[in-house]
């Protein structure tokens, strides 16, 4: 008998941590879900990375590309060379092009949603603080000129290479730490719907219906 009782309470122990264990879990998974039903999930997955390639264009080495074509970002090199980034990049209705200097670099940034942002979801709280994992901007961030776009990391790099911003274009974190290393205040960026593929040089028209320009680059 004092066997079925010791028995009995083991199974009963088991399945109470068993229900705490689900607790606690289904409350991380709440929290996860609050930021991405909102700003498009969070996970782990990357099936892109960043790679050099041959990229001759009429840029001096340093400056930074931005293809939305492309959804890759470029840092000229010397010699003809880039470091090509997969990134998010900005859905067709928030499309924009120019050239911006990078006006800060922010390590760990802090992000505080816009009002119209508020105003489709009034859960969103007023700000998230720079090196919490839910942070849409992820570890670090480089600012544009003076518009509210950056190039900064994310808190779902399984978006990456998708069209999914409000403007921003979004890099894996450990990408946006290499290229905010490499990067320096003062920095031209160039943001442009062309298309870097390797061909012969032409004009046509890329699924987006962004005019390309067609470059020489490997990648």
């Amino acid at each position: 008998m004092k066997q079925i009782n010791r028995l009995l309470k083991s199974v009963a122990f088991g399945a109470l941590a068993a229900a705490i264990g689900m607790t606690a879990a289904a409350d991380s998974s709440s929290a996860q879900s609050f930021f991405s039903s909102f700003l498009g999930g969070i996970g782990s997955d990357r099936p892109l990375s960043r790679t050099t390639v041959d990229l001759k264009v009429p840029y001096r080495a340093g400056t930074i590309i931005v293809s939305i074509g492309d959804a890759r970002l470029y840092k000229i090199l010397p010699g003809g060379k880039a470091i090509s980034y997969p990134i998010a990049i900005p859905t067709g209705k928030a499309f924009w092009s120019g050239v911006e200097p990078v006006s800060r670099k922010t390590v760990n940034p802090r992000w505080t949603p816009t009002a119209s942002m508020r105003r489709e979801n009034p859960d969103l709280p007023p700000y998230v603080k720079g090196g919490d994992p839910r942070n849409p901007l992820g570890v670090r961030a480089l600012y544009l000129g003076s518009t509210l776009y950056r190039i900064h990391g994310t808190d779902a790099p399984e978006l990456i290479g998708k069209s999914v911003s409000r403007g921003c274009i979004r890099m894996y974190n450990e990408d946006v730490i290499d290229l905010y290393d490499r990067t320096t205040v003062g920095t031209k960026v160039v943001v442009t719907g062309k298309k870097f593929v390797t061909a012969s040089i032409t004009a046509a028209m890329n699924d987006s219906g962004f005019g390309q320009d067609v470059f020489s680059a490997n990648n």
